[in-house]
C-alpha cells in the first residue's frame, strides 16, 4: 500500500468476533455409594505352626478364598496381609455390624510326612455377636470327583501343584461359608 503514491486503501473496520457457544459441562450422572450388604474380612494366622508353613501358602489360600467370595457374591471383601489371631478376628467381628471375619489356619495332619498333608481349618464369625457361623477342614486333595479321590496328574512342579490345590481348598472354604451365611441370613429374616 505504500508503493502506489496518491493512491490510499480503504481502512477496513475489522468485523465484530462472532460468539462461540461455549458448552456447558454436563453433571456426571450421580451414581448412589450404596454400601454392600455383605462385608467379609479374610485372613490367616500365619503364627499358628510357628512359622513351619510357607506364607506363600496362606496367600494362595487366602487368594482363593477371596477371588471366590467376590465372584460368587456381591460382598466387600477385605484381606488381611498380617498375620490373625483368633482373639483379633473376634475382635474384628464384634467391632462392626456388618463384618464377617473368616479365619483360615493351615495344620498339619497328625501323621503328616510332607506339605502334601496340609489341612485348611477356616472359622467364620458373624457381626457384632462374634458367634461361630461355621468351622470346617478342607483336605488338599488333587482332584476330585464325588467322594472319588484322584491323585496328581499334572506335569506342573510340585511347590506349583501344591500352591494351586491349596488355592481350590481356599475356594471351597469360600463356598462352605457362603452357605452357611446364606442360610443364617434365611433363618433369621422374617417370613
Amino acid at each position: 500500500a505504500q508503493a502506489q503514491s496518491g493512491r490510499r486503501q480503504p481502512k477496513v473496520t475489522p468485523a465484530a468476533p462472532v460468539p462461540t457457544p461455549t458448552p456447558e459441562p454436563t453433571p456426571a450422572p450421580k451414581t448412589e455409594e450404596t454400601e454392600p450388604e455383605l462385608v467379609i474380612f479374610v485372613g490367616a494366622d500365619r503364627d499358628h505352626n510357628y512359622g513351619a508353613v510357607p506364607w506363600r501358602f496362606y496367600d494362595a489360600a487366602l487368594r482363593g478364598c477371596a477371588d471366590r467370595l467376590r465372584e460368587k457374591s456381591g460382598a466387600a471383601v477385605e484381606v488381611s496381609q498380617n498375620s490373625v489371631s483368633r482373639g483379633e478376628a473376634i475382635k474384628k467381628a464384634k467391632s462392626d455390624d456388618k463384618t464377617y471375619v473368616i479365619l483360615i489356619i493351615l495344620t498339619f495332619d497328625a501323621m503328616a510326612r510332607s506339605y502334601d498333608d496340609l489341612q485348611l481349618h477356616f472359622t467364620v464369625f458373624a457381626p457384632t455377636t462374634s458367634k461361630v457361623v461355621t468351622t470346617g477342614v478342607e483336605y488338599l486333595n488333587g482332584n476330585r470327583a464325588g467322594p472319588v479321590i484322584v491323585g496328581r496328574t499334572s506335569r506342573l512342579p510340585g511347590e506349583i501343584y501344591r500352591e494351586q490345590v491349596i488355592r481350590q481348598a481356599g475356594e471351597e472354604a469360600a463356598d462352605r461359608t457362603l452357605k452357611a451365611i446364606r442360610k443364617k441370613a434365611a433363618e433369621s429374616s422374617p417370613k
